[in-house]
């Protein structure tokens, strides 16, 4: 295997990593609103993305750090045919960010809603948007020797949006299954319904994509070719079927760690049908962006393989620490710690679960 090759997989790794760890989050975010009946919810709620959250966009900057340096063609061709797309991802996941940070700033609950919804949107819109581009990915920029021809509009086609509809649903149904094992009481029942109502939906947009891609696509030609790669949609399917057989076993946590197994199985199918192309030309297969003319010089990506294999385990290490030491399900106690006040005497101000850290980082106390 050449370092074209090893960078391609590894950039598909880190995209896929990314999508899982960060997919909770949008789906948290999206559902705070729906899960919550009072300020204690949705409270509990953002606390079990409190402590994970920034450090799951890690990947998505060295997802692009990775696209940057190993294919800088790549990067700036993104950047130039996507630029409005991507202008609007970024400022929605800075709202996001904002709201974690502002929310508990003023006793006001007007100032809180405000920040609620700036959270769903900016969950909801990146969720959408990353779905949009990699499906018009998947089927083709309109880009030729000439240079880009196409709209911000016209990435919104059907294929491209049905994309997006299809990560919007996984992420929901991951974060409902995050809420799900992170809390417990009227939130931990309700994510478990929403994550039983989003499988029905999510298998079939998931049918609708898989056939509509054999028309939309090139996909399959890989699949045909080597049908030993046909392994990952397959793998994709089964995991998502396991999500719902054992959330109905109440195995959720299991169910939750099915769920992650889907997300990555579906970037690895797309990634894997457009090998080795990265960015296709829809109008002149003869601009397409592969990993051979896009790449890094072979001692650039051999610099690179060194740095990656010292410091990518070192921040796996540290997230799974993070991860471990934010173990358990966050209970009403916790919120009240947080919050520097005492829980109530009788009701659901009872603790539950097993102790936790009481400042999460990138919480503001409310």
């Amino acid at each position: 295997m050449n370092y074209q090759a090893i960078w391609f997989v590894l950039w598909s790794v880190l995209w896929a990593v990314y999508f899982t760890a960060d997919g909770f989050d949008f789906g948290a975010g999206m559902l705070q609103r729906f899960v919550s009946r009072n300020e204690e919810d949705r409270r509990t709620v953002i606390n079990t993305m409190g402590p994970v959250w920034d450090g799951n966009e890690v990947w998505l900057l060295t997802a692009g750090g990775a696209t940057f340096a190993a294919f800088p063609v790549v990067y700036a061709s993104m950047f130039s045919f996507l630029y409005s797309a991507l202008l609007l991802l970024l400022f929605a996941l800075i709202f996001r960010g904002v709201a974690f940070e502002f929310r508990g700033q003023r006793e006001s609950q007007t100032w809180r809603n405000g920040w609620d919804w700036a959270l769903m949107l900016g969950s909801f819109v990146p969720a959408l948007l990353f779905g949009v581009a990699f499906g018009n990915i998947f089927a083709g920029l309109d880009f030729d020797s000439g240079g880009w021809h196409g709209s911000l509009l016209g990435l919104l086609n059907p294929y491209g949006l049905l994309t997006g509809v299809l990560f919007v649903l996984l992420f929901l149904q991951h974060g409902a299954l995050w809420l799900k094992i992170k809390t417990s009481g009227g939130v931990a029942e309700r994510s478990a319904a929403i994550a039983g109502s989003v499988w029905y939906a999510l298998l079939a947009v998931a049918v609708a994509f898989l056939v509509y891609t054999n028309f939309a696509t090139h996909l399959y030609d890989n699949y045909r070719d080597q049908p030993l790669w046909a392994i990952a949609p397959l793998a994709a399917v089964a995991a998502l079927l396991g999500v719902k057989l054992l959330a109905r076993a109440g195995r959720y946590f299991a169910s939750f760690v099915s769920s992650c197994l889907t997300i990555m199985a579906v970037v690895f199918t797309g990634v894997i049908g457009l090998y080795p192309n990265m960015i296709p030309s829809s109008i002149d297969p003869a601009a397409n962006l592969t990993i051979y003319n896009s790449s890094s010089t072979t001692y650039t990506l051999q610099i690179m393989t060194v740095v990656a294999l010292i410091f990518v385990p070192i921040v796996i290490a540290y997230q799974l620490w993070v991860y471990r030491i934010f173990r358990g399900d966050m209970g009403s106690g916790d919120v009240y710690a947080q919050a520097g006040t005492e829980p109530p005497a009788t009701g659901s101000g009872e603790e539950s679960g097993p102790s936790q850290p009481t400042q999460p980082s990138g919480i503001s106390p409310a």
